[in-house]
Parts: structure tokens; C-alpha cells; sequence
């Protein structure tokens, strides 16, 4: 028996460079993991996927099937497929992650999945060989693999590791409603954003410790889009701001907010800005 961590991801940057022939989005986005994780607990079994969740507590636990359709049942199969062999597996999760909130709780699941069958087996695959197996599970999931910083291409999967930041105190604020990927991709596909974020300038900013000119530069493409669907992500984002963070951004598809500070007292007033009865609220780091 084995146990990994699945780290969330926030999204320091979003960009659509356009849509590709295999029908994915073609982007270019700044990648960070968060210390906030689901907690995996993988045993052998003689043959075949078992998976069990604790998702008591978590926003849309309710929602997360347990069978092929989640991304942690899937990458098993990946691995046996990618091995060749049956390898059997007893999956436990734990989660911490709220679901469809665009912190890729189930690509980090999925990416826990493969790095533990990796161990659980002393299979000693490369880490391109991982990240080869998440890719065919999803976009997110060779990120969630590697983890840190990165700049990632592509559908998602071509990554280029950046030096780390500098760690950040990280104030999640999750509204109430869920934002489905596909919808917020072809809703924006109908309007496309004519605001990109300058990566690799932000990439030189954050290289030099120049945050401030960086996060002036922080621009998610899909966040006008969701507002649309949650006016609350626009007010999280104000109310945080107001607070005393560096900067305030939605993650992913969203509609989860994070903002970044350095200090106790300052996170714990942006946690009191957002905090009402729809709104999930945590603080974690960078990592």
C-alpha cells in the first residue's frame, strides 16, 4: 500500500491560440500547483480497477462518478494498457478538491494514479513516459504529473519548466454553480477575446522577481465568458482585490478565484471579503 498526493493547479495565465484539427483548442498557458490536494491511498489487487471516494463535505462531490468515467479510473487503465499487463489496483480518494471548479481535481487524481502505479509496481517508467499516459486521459494531466511551475503548449500536454516563484499564500474562493470545460470553450469560441496575456513577457517578469509588473499582466480568456454564467466570480475577484491581494484571477474554466499575498493577516481579510454562504473558501501555498 502506497499513498500520493494530488495537488491542485491554479492558472496564472489563459490564453486560446485557436482551435486545432483534432478539435482540442490550441493554448498557452501559465501553470502553478497548489498545496491543497486529494489525498490517494493505492493497494495491489490481483487483477482489475477498484475505486472507492470520500467526497463528504466537497462541493459536487456528489457528482463524482466512481467507475470508467472518472479521470483516476481511466489513468489506471492507461498505465495496465502503456505496461501491457493487468496490473490490478485498489484506488481510495480522498477529496479535498472541490469538483468542477477548475483546479483539475480530477486530472490531479488521475496524475496521482499514474505516479503511484508507477511505484506500486517498481514499473521505473521515465517521467515523459507518465506524462505520455496522461495525456491520453486529459489535457491537464501531464501537468499534474510534473507539477511546480510551467508554460504548457498545445492542448495542454507540451510543457516547459519555469523556475519556481516565489511562494505565495494562495486564497481559493469557489461561488456556488459549476462551469462545464466544454460549454466555457465553445462559449468563448462564439466571442473570442481580443485581450491575450503576454506569457512570455510574464515568464521574463517572474524569471527577474518583478511580481508586481507580472501579475499586471495575469489575464484569463475564459473568465469573461464565465462571468456570464456567475456573476459572483467578478465580484470575488473586486472583493478580493479591495482586500489587499497582488492580484485576483479565476482558474481554469472556473469559476474558482484565487488571489496571492504574502502575509497571515492579509489572507485571512480576503478570506473574510468573499466569505458568504455559496462561496467555498480555502487557503493554501504555492508549491
Amino acid at each position: 500500500m502506497l499513498r500520493e498526493l494530488a495537488n491542485a493547479k491554479i492558472n496564472l495565465t489563459l490564453d486560446i491560440i485557436g482551435t486545432r484539427r483534432d478539435g482540442y483548442h490550441e493554448v498557452s498557458m501559465l501553470m502553478q500547483s497548489v498545496e491543497l490536494a486529494d489525498e490517494l491511498t493505492l493497494q495491489k489487487k490481483s487483477s482489475g480497477i477498484e475505486l472507492r471516494m470520500d467526497a463528504v463535505g466537497i462541493a459536487g462531490g456528489e457528482n463524482i462518478p466512481i467507475d470508467q468515467r472518472n479521470l483516476a479510473w481511466r489513468a489506471a487503465e492507461e498505465f495496465q494498457k502503456f505496461c501491457g499487463r493487468d496490473l490490478g489496483v485498489s484506488i481510495a480518494i480522498v477529496k479535498k478538491i472541490p469538483s468542477a471548479a477548475g483546479l483539475a481535481g480530477g486530472s490531479a487524481d488521475a496524475a496521482a494514479v499514474i505516479r503511484g502505479m508507477n511505484r506500486l509496481y517498481d514499473t521505473r517508467l521515465t517521467e515523459a513516459d507518465l506524462c505520455e499516459i496522461g495525456a491520453h486521459v486529459g489535457s491537464d494531466v501531464p501537468f499534474c504529473i510534473i507539477g511546480g511551475t510551467c508554460l504548457a503548449e498545445g492542448r495542454g500536454e507540451i510543457l516547459t519548466r519555469l523556475a519556481p516563484t516565489k511562494k505565495f499564500i494562495v486564497i481559493l474562493a469557489k461561488p456556488d454553480g459549476e462551469i462545464s470545460t466544454a460549454w466555457a470553450y465553445k462559449t468563448y469560441d462564439e466571442k473570442i477575446s481580443i485581450i491575450h496575456p503576454p506569457n512570455l513577457e510574464i515568464i521574463e517578469q517572474l524569471e527577474r522577481g518583478n511580481y508586481d509588473a507580472a501579475f499586471k499582466n495575469f489575464y484569463n480568456v475564459l473568465e469573461n465568458v464565465a462571468v456570464q454564467k456567475i456573476p459572483a466570480i467578478a465580484d470575488c475577484k473586486r472583493k478580493m482585490l479591495a482586500a489587499g491581494a497582488h492580484v485576483a484571477l479565476m482558474s481554469g474554466s472556473g469559476p474558482t478565484v484565487f488571489a496571492l499575498t504574502d502575509d497571515d493577516s492579509t489572507a485571512k481579510k480576503i478570506a473574510a471579503a468573499v466569505k458568504n454562504s455559496g462561496t467555498k473558501i480555502f487557503i493554501t501555498k504555492s508549491n
